[in-house]
């Protein structure tokens, strides 16, 4: 298997793992741990109304989609599937954790540790499909 695809399937494995830890979060509502800012900054994202799109769960959807990713990866090393699905679902991700920054970053104020390694990971995977492919 190529490095870019197994790159690709590592960071999803991450964002799956990162967004169980989100939805575990969200369905229990107790607050999650905040690495590297201060709590009261994820809890204020955790809790906001921007936690959620369309009524979603922001970490549900973020879990679909590197489900997505997973699987779509998976089938096109099989060569059951073309490889622009992946860029797509890709390239959608990256739009929502570039907004979701600016919505932390302008709007909230406030970061949540794990909605900025979510965006790390987009960015990342961007690089991937874009530089190593």
């Amino acid at each position: 298997m190529p490095l870019y695809l197994t790159m690709i399937l590592v960071l999803g494995v991450i964002g799956l793992i990162n967004t169980i830890y989100l939805s575990y979060h969200t369905i229990t509502k107790e607050p999650v741990k905040c690495l590297f800012f201060p709590e009261e900054w994820c809890r204020k994202v955790q809790y906001s109304s921007y936690s959620r799109t369309f009524g979603i769960p922001n970490s549900f959807a973020g879990f679909f989609i590197y489900l997505a990713i997973i699987i779509l990866t998976l089938t096109f090393t099989a060569g059951a599937t073309p490889f622009a699905p992946v860029v797509w679902i890709i390239v959608i991700g990256l739009l929502f954790s570039v907004y979701f920054l600016f919505i932390q970053a302008f709007v909230l104020r406030a970061f949540c540790t794990w909605c900025v390694v979510s965006a790390v990971e987009f960015i990342l995977l961007t690089l991937i499909i874009v530089f190593l492919r």
